[in-house]
């Protein structure tokens, strides 16, 4: 395909300086195909006054553009935002001739409903990674909403995170595929656990670690609640660090305070990107409280720097921790379930060597080459 175009539809993509760091699960995707395609083009329309304004860049034979369109009041945009965004991606193909043989699309609306006009008018097939958390799939599955379904139906190929739901999309699209999410281990590899520690100034004996967006499905009230019903041994020599930002960071906040955990549980805020792999290598493991996950990137990542996970059994999460010897697992919802099984980790002599091993066979190289290529060779003939 070295002398074929790809075109990505992204919901968001990283800046120039990795400032602006959403999306970088599809930035590191696109770094691997990059080694498979003449040029690859990404666009991801952004609303004006949702985000802050990205600059156009490009780097090897990676271009990335972000072109503008208003707000809509909602239900004007519920109705007309999937063809708005088609519209604002079109002008930008013309203005810049781009030239493409195949889109990959990231999320079904109104990313994917925009590809489906593009196939329409260009006539390449498309590739839609479906990336919705389980919940939200559910959601658009089950609505009446024509534009979820007409998408599915009308795309070449679907992507879905996870294996459960694949045998609903292949209801509406025989062609389905699970591929689980990767990670770059060039970014996320093993560093000695007190090296990290020193390297991010933490004095504490252990540390746990989180990173979500501070919203409602990541579990994070449960988390608190959870650790406030560890025992007093368990809870000695531990501190429990979530990063992020979002709406419920002042509930979370709040509710710190009125169980006397201020001592136990920091709100970090963000995470510069780089410090991402010091937090995950200097915990004694990763806490993934979600209600519902698609397959979430940050536990490959945890994985690829031989990181066990405490995780709730939502989405794709027990398709990938098969083995108490990489993580343990417990209900969504369930803050006695979870620390019971954050009480194990705490004690638990893990085997970081076999969680390493394990890891290599979720490589953003080895998925790309593995799963993504072959569905594109498809397509492509």
């Amino acid at each position: 395909m070295k002398n074929k175009n790809l075109l990505v539809i992204a919901h968001s993509y990283p800046d120039k300086d990795l400032k602006y760091p959403y999306g970088m699960f599809v930035k590191e995707q696109v770094d691997v195909l990059a080694h498979y395609f003449d040029k690859i083009f990404v666009i991801s329309p952004q609303i004006i006054g949702t985000r802050k304004y990205l600059e156009d860049y490009s780097y090897g034979n990676i271009h990335i553009y972000f072109p503008r369109l208003f707000h809509a009041p909602l239900e004007i945009a519920r109705k007309t935002l999937g063809k708005r965004f088609f519209k604002a991606i079109d002008k930008l193909i013309r203005k810049k001739s781009i030239e493409f043989h195949l889109i990959h699309s990231h999320f079904t609306w109104p990313q994917g409903e925009a590809s489906v006009y593009l196939k329409n008018k260009y006539d390449v097939p498309v590739v839609l990674t479906v990336h919705e958390d389980r919940n939200w799939f559910l959601n658009e599955y089950h609505s009446d909403e024509s534009r979820y379904i007409n998408t599915w139906k009308n795309v070449d190929a679907i992507i879905r995170v996870n294996k459960i739901d694949t045998s609903l999309l292949k209801k509406i699209n025989p062609s389905t595929y699970a591929v689980p999410n990767g990670y770059n281990p060039r970014k996320f590899y093993p560093i000695p656990r007190e090296k990290a520690k020193k390297m991010l100034e933490l004095r504490d004996k252990k540390i746990v670690f989180n990173l979500a967006a501070l919203r409602d499905y990541k579990g994070h009230e449960i988390l608190i609640k959870a650790v406030s019903l560890l025992s007093k041994n368990a809870l000695k020599d531990i501190v429990f660090y979530i990063g992020g930002k979002g709406p419920l960071y002042e509930t979370l906040k709040n509710n710190i305070s009125s169980l006397g955990l201020e001592d136990k549980i920091k709100l970090l805020g963000f995470v510069p990107d780089e410090q991402v792999p010091l937090w995950i290598n200097a915990a004694e493991f990763f806490v993934l409280p979600s209600l519902s996950e698609g397959n979430p990137t940050v536990m490959f990542e945890a994985l690829g720097c031989g990181t066990p996970l405490v995780a709730t059994s939502v989405g794709g999460v027990p398709e990938i921790l098969i083995s108490e010897d990489y993580g343990l697992l417990c209900k969504p919802g369930d803050p006695e379930g979870l620390a019971e099984k954050m009480e194990i980790a705490i004690n638990k002599n893990w085997d970081r060597d076999k969680i390493l091993d394990y890891a290599k066979n979720f490589t953003w190289d080895r998925i790309v080459e593995d799963y993504i290529i072959p569905i594109y060779k498809k397509l492509m003939g």
